[in-house]
């Protein structure tokens, strides 16, 4: 597909260049000098608030259960075990997913849109998962510019990911990016200089938004590295983050850009249980910095049972696609998915293998809220305790 008129110019091909050079989506001449980062400061004003009603809340419920432990429980891989606090979203089995009280149909029509769309901007639901507050337009903006802004690949990322050969899942090569940008770490380099704990939301918040500003561009250039020719755009410091994500993909379509302005609102968190959340939060409560945080959680994400599942239900799609024709009737839908089910067993993007990257880019804006409400709270490292089965034994012939 042809890209957008007006970015030919900045394109560059893998083939002409050598190595060092084969992407440098740079900003240096569109940065913004000595910005305010607004949503940086409403974030200060609203953690001191949020602070006093858990600390009030704790002085006077600490010690009331919420639940029962039971030992199926325990060997069913702790589902439905009531054990952890996350802010930014909630789901009800039957009402489905609501990121701060808001549903999805609500957040469709509360949160801005880009000119002329039909879809919220993600960087709406992440401001909203972030402060808890539906955002304005010019605040959705001010997301945008900012992402933009802190857009580029370091250098030697650029490196790593176009020396990796084409057959590495792109998955792996996602992940051990993003490792290697812990380079640039900001809470890291706090860290070591001894930075107070009432100031780790602060750095932990800049690693966040650089972090969720070059995963497109890290997106993008595994994707054209390994299924096209090379060829990438530039951030265009006047597109939301999903036009400029799609137009680095390579994708001009209005309709696809739409579709992945949706797909990367919706799929931005589901509560903190989930192996990708879960995972990014357990990691970052040791300490550790948003980057190896979020590239463990992108590790569980690969796993066939959570984020590769989706790039299964597009294969399973297509194979329906094959089987049935694409104007099936009711009955013979019911009757593949009894088949499939007895068995044991695309819009425009057709690489499949490809589809958990776009989900973990989605999923970086609820996890990387949520791990910025981590350390504003001072959540302390987690550490569950364990028992053996014969120890467990012992303990529920005591307990009856």
């Amino acid at each position: 597909m042809a890209l957008k008129a007006g970015f030919s110019l900045l394109t560059f091909s893998r083939q002409c260049l050598p190595a060092s050079q084969k992407w440098m989506p740079s900003l240096n001449n569109v940065r913004y000098m000595h910005h305010k980062d607004e949503i940086k400061e409403r974030l200060a004003a609203i953690i001191p608030e949020k602070q006093k009603e858990v600390k009030e809340f704790r002085a006077q419920y600490g010690n009331t259960p919420v639940g029962e432990v039971t030992v199926d429980m325990m060997y069913g891989g702790m589902r439905g075990i009531k054990g952890l606090v996350t802010e930014t979203s909630l789901l009800d089995p039957e009402e489905g997913i609501r990121f701060r009280g808001y549903s999805i149909p609500e957040c469709q029509e509360l949160l801005p849109k880009a000119e002329g769309g039909a879809e919220p901007l993600p960087e709406g639901i992440f401001y909203l998962m972030l402060t808890g507050e539906v955002p304005t337009k010019e605040q959705v903006q001010a997301v945008s510019r900012e992402w933009a802004s802190r857009a580029d690949l370091p250098h030697h990322v650029v490196q790593l990911v176009n020396n990796f050969p084409s057959s590495l899942h792109p998955m792996s090569q996602f992940s051990s990016a993003i490792t290697a940008m812990q380079s640039d770490s900001h809470f890291a380099k706090a860290y070591s200089e001894g930075i107070h704990k009432s100031k780790y939301w602060e750095a932990t918040y800049e690693d966040c938004m650089d972090l969720i500003a070059k995963l497109p561009s890290l997106a993008a250039l595994i994707y054209r590295n390994i299924y096209k020719d090379g060829k990438i755009v530039a951030v265009d410091p006047n597109l939301d983050w999903g036009a400029n994500f799609s137009a680095m993909l390579g994708y001009d379509d209005p309709q696809f850009i739409e579709l992945l302005r949706l797909y990367l609102t919706i799929h931005s968190d589901h509560e903190g249980g989930n192996v990708s959340a879960h995972t990014t939060h357990l990691i970052g409560s040791a300490l550790s910095d948003p980057y190896l945080s979020f590239a463990g959680g992108m590790n569980g994400l690969a796993g066939p049972l959570h984020g590769l599942a989706n790039q299964e239900v597009l294969v399973w799609l297509t194979n329906v696609v094959k089987e049935i024709g694409e104007n099936a009737t009711k009955e013979q839908l019911v009757e593949f998915l009894w088949k499939t089910l007895k068995s044991g067993q695309h819009y425009g993007m057709t690489e499949m293998s490809y589809y958990t990257v776009l989900f973990g880019v989605s999923r970086a804006l609820g996890v990387l809220a949520s791990l910025t409400w981590d350390r504003a709270l001072g959540l302390p490292i987690e550490r569950p305790k364990s028992f053996t089965t014969e120890a467990l034994k012992k303990l529920c012939i005591c307990v009856l």
